[in-house]
């Protein structure tokens, strides 16, 4: 133990704490060594203005006619001005963020926010040299953009193994927050795999991160890049203490597709999904809860010529684990359109693995379904629902070859979430092919024990547990 005097007075200072002040660790060198290679990125646009002098047009008459102005008063306000030289265009700063160089000849790697819609873009190094760079590829679904600048003997970053990165170890920013350059913030792994986007895991941070950090790196204690700092959780448009970083991983691979082809292409199947809740997952008799609740198929879609169906769990995608939804887009996402794999779902108790060859991303428009109308509804049963089988109309409508229509609903079947009109697929594992089939299948319940009901809702599709 070491003793310190403080104003006359004697304090000891434990040699734990006199240890852990010691293991605290010093960025200095980190910085001067990587930052270099990280420059701040300035955008600006065009935008169209009246020079002083502009006049209002006035049909057939000479802006040089003694009556001009005379007329000119009784125009009505906001008409329109016909400048004198004609119409004018300024470029006009549109935002600030950060970028690093990945490569020595000029590609630097950067938010697909930062750059995108701007006319021209300024990247400046802490030297204080200034290029002006042009967009090689963005790519707003992962919010990554790559960019170059000509030259050679640039520094660069080296990017660092994201697998091997663990919640609590020490991580480091370095950007332009709020136009301010090279400013460097320091902080912990806070969570890896946070789902806040469409296709990606983003790694949780504490470090303070703010408007211009944006496409800045995230750097482990070697200097290696492991993230792009991307987003901020505020309420004030300020830090909070949540910040969340691209993996670089995910970034490089995007980059790598906009170097090459200027733009990302990514597999699609065609399904819907949603959560596997342990209610559902004990229902149908899977261990845990985990998959993708397939709630829709695409007709057509790979999904639909693959044999996946409405209620499938899938588990399983080219060999990849799928754990919970939002695994699904990414890995499949990931793979090259054309490509020919596999899909493992649970249906009915039971693993399938179904060939499937992955199509390119497009954009689905959802189709509505017509609502049909409700004949009067019947006695409910066991369960509190009253079915009919559908009309030759609504099996149209909701592109339907077996299930009955719920025309009334009360009870248990209420409570668990069905609605009138809903179409149910499955009850208890079985297809529903008739409403004579879903009484008799009723009948039939152990009473007190929950069972699984797969309900199709406009084009979607999902399963409530209800106890008879």
């Amino acid at each position: 133990m070491q003793a310190v005097a403080l104003t006359g007075l004697t304090m000891a200072i434990p040699e734990p704490v006199q240890a852990a002040a010691r293991d605290l660790p010093d960025f200095a060198d980190l910085v001067e060594r990587v930052g270099p290679a990280v420059v701040n990125i300035r955008t600006t646009q065009k935008m169209a203005e009246n020079p002083r002098g502009a006049v209002p047009n006035i049909p057939g008459m000479d802006p040089n006619d003694p009556f001009f102005e005379f007329f000119r008063r009784f125009m009505p306000p906001g008409a329109q001005q016909a400048p004198r030289g004609g119409r004018q265009e300024r470029e006009v700063p549109s935002g600030v963020g950060s970028g690093f160089v990945i490569d020595a000849e000029g590609y630097v790697l950067t938010n697909h926010h930062v750059v995108d819609g701007a006319e021209s873009i300024i990247v400046t190094f802490p030297d204080k040299r200034e290029f002006k760079a042009k967009v090689i590829g963005s790519d707003q679904r992962t919010d990554v953009a790559l960019v170059k600048i000509e030259g050679k003997g640039f520094p660069t970053l080296r990017i660092g193994d994201v697998t091997k990165t663990k919640v609590g170890q020490w991580v480091v920013a370095i950007g332009s927050p709020f136009g301010l350059e090279s400013s460097v913030t320091a902080g912990i792994i806070s969570a890896k795999g946070r789902d806040t986007g469409e296709y990606l895991p983003f790694i949780q941070t504490d470090v303070a991160v703010n408007p211009g950090n944006s496409g800045g790196p995230l750097l482990n204690l070697d200097g290696d890049v492991i993230g792009i700092n991307s987003q901020i959780y505020s309420r004030t448009g300020g830090f909070m203490g949540i910040s969340f970083a691209i993996p670089i991983d995910e970034a490089m691979r995007v980059a790598k597709q906009l170097r090459e082809t200027g733009k990302v292409s990514r597999g699609r199947i065609g399904v819907g999904i949603g959560e596997v809740d342990k209610d559902v997952a004990k229902a149908l008799g899977l261990a845990n809860a985990q998959g993708a609740l397939v709630g829709s198929v695409t007709k057509d879609s790979p999904a639909d010529k693959a044999g996946v169906i409405a209620g499938d769990i899938i588990t399983r995608f080219d060999g990849k684990k799928v754990d919970k939804a939002s695994d699904l887009p990414r890995i499949v996402g990931d793979t090259k359109p054309g490509s020919k794999v596999t899909i493992t779902v649970w249906r009915k108790g039971s693993e399938k693995t179904l060939p499937i060859t992955v199509a390119e991303f497009e954009t689905d428009t959802a189709k509505a379904a017509a609502t049909p109308k409700k004949p009067e509804p019947a006695e409910a049963d066991r369960l509190g629902l009253s079915v009919t089988d559908p009309t030759d109309a609504e099996r149209k409508a909701l592109n339907a070859t077996g299930g009955v229509v719920v025309r009334a609903v009360q009870g248990a079947a209420a409570a668990a979430g069905i609605n009138s009109g809903d179409l149910i697929l499955q009850l208890g594992r079985q297809d529903i092919a008739s409403a004579k089939q879903f009484n008799e299948v009723v009948k039939g319940l152990a009473k007190g024990q929950p069972v699984p009901v797969l309900v199709r809702r406009g084009d979607n599709s999902f399963f409530v547990v209800v106890t008879p």
